[in-house]
């Protein structure tokens, strides 16, 4: 007698995690949840930025995205430049075997189509177009999920980045302005889907009191400007370091405590430079290392104002009232998203004074921002949940592989 059975969906989940951001694994974590719940005889791995720390942590089987090891460090010796060279010819042939042994490769959130921060065409934007072209060759479907995307100036990058959207089998964004951008460089998003960021879908710590009343965490990052930018990289660092050390010597000086948060390894030098400057008992830095402990720092704290894009998700998450000191319009577009649009302050030019202003009428309107925030993030799980029905539809279709095996009786 013989009867068919269904073979576990292979699935590959792709991106740069590991590498100490924590926006990067928190979305890797809401995607391996959804699978774990909906999925559960999926077979899962992963082809990311350092495999050690993501097999040890969520416990999946990993693999480097890049064969050469120095690939995001700056080539300075005609050895390196020949190592990063010879590693993109390799890396086309690893990450094409990859793709061939999964049915599904899914990319979980992050800003895969986006040059918001500075960012090489033959880094990241050079790795994923080698993924989605894979897909397409091998007819695995290659899934964008709830990614953030902006318009892209530079040739090689847009070019790159057009293609990837292009090739990909399934695409989503987290806002209205990563879907607007894909559209405006030459892709058809007319069936597209919007939905909030994954990580909405993570667990809410419980809200705890802190061991200071009245804390403020001013979350900072190593910000030089976008990729269009990086002739005035400097400049840009220096103006948002000095503009964001006054604002948190004003907090200081009215008696505030205050807690600096980071989101990635990079931010940390900043952290401790403004700690320096500053030079108060009142200030200090947060260990947190993960987006789970930063949210249970923000939970803790009385208000926020923050610059990097997941710092301001675990805030809003909470419930905690948001001031964003925003380097792009995803941030606006997230604040806005919540129902706190008006609560954004330039991170280019960071006017101390008018920062401190906007700061005071936000604690002002405290108990109406939480009661805003808890209604707004009802909604963003729910819109999560769907974007979760959505890829169960698209990608876990019953016609998957089979194999038939023999019954005796």
């Amino acid at each position: 007698m013989m009867s068919v059975a269904k073979s576990p969906v292979r699935v590959g989940l792709f991106g740069l995690f590991g590498s100490g951001n924590h926006g990067n694994d928190a979305s890797l974590e809401a995607i391996l949840g959804f699978l774990r719940t909906e999925h559960p005889d999926a077979t899962v791995d992963a082809m990311c930025g350092v495999p050690d720390v993501v097999a040890s942590r969520y416990g999946i089987p990993a693999t480097r995205l890049n064969w050469y090891r120095g690939e995001y460090r700056t080539a300075s010796s005609a050895g390196a430049i020949a190592g990063k060279g010879l590693g993109k010819l390799v890396d086309a042939v690893r990450t094409a075997a990859w793709v061939r042994r999964h049915d599904v490769v899914i990319v979980p959130g992050t800003g895969v189509l986006e040059t918001t921060l500075p960012l090489r065409p033959w880094g990241l934007p050079y790795s994923l177009f080698l993924l989605c072209a894979g897909g397409r060759l091998f007819r695995t479907r290659v899934a964008l999920v709830s990614v953030g995307s902006s318009e892209i100036g530079h040739r090689a990058t847009r070019t790159l980045v057009r293609w990837s959207a292009r090739l990909a089998g399934y695409r989503s964004f987290r806002g209205t302005v990563s879907r607007d951008a894909m559209r405006a460089m030459g892709v058809d998003t007319t069936r597209d889907g919007v939905y909030p960021d994954l990580t909405f879908a993570l667990p809410t710590p419980p809200s705890t009191p802190s061991d200071s009343p009245g804390t403020v965490c001013v979350g900072v990052m190593a910000f030089h400007g976008s990729n269009d930018e990086r002739d005035r990289a400097e400049e840009i660092h220096r103006r948002y370091l000095d503009g964001t050390t006054r604002f948190v010597r004003a907090l200081v000086e009215d008696g505030r405590p205050v807690r600096l948060l980071t989101g990635d390894e990079l931010d940390r030098p900043v952290a401790f430079a403004i700690l320096d400057a500053v030079d108060s008992p009142l200030v200090t830095v947060a260990e947190a290392a993960s987006l789970g402990e930063l949210m249970k720092e923000v939970a803790a704290a009385d208000t926020v104002v923050a610059a990097r894009y997941h710092n301001l998700v675990s805030a809003l998450k909470v419930g905690t009232p948001t001031l964003a000191v925003s380097y792009s319009t995803k941030s606006e577009d997230l604040m806005e998203l919540m129902g706190v649009g008006a609560y954004c302050h330039p991170a280019r030019g960071i006017d101390a004074d008018r920062l401190l202003e906007q700061f005071r009428e936000l604690e002002r309107r405290s108990t109406e921002v939480r009661r805003t925030l808890a209604e707004r993030n009802q909604d963003a799980a729910r819109r999560v949940e769907d974007q979760f029905a959505a890829l169960t539809a698209a990608l876990f279709r019953p016609a998957g592989r089979t194999h038939t095996t023999r019954e005796t009786s």
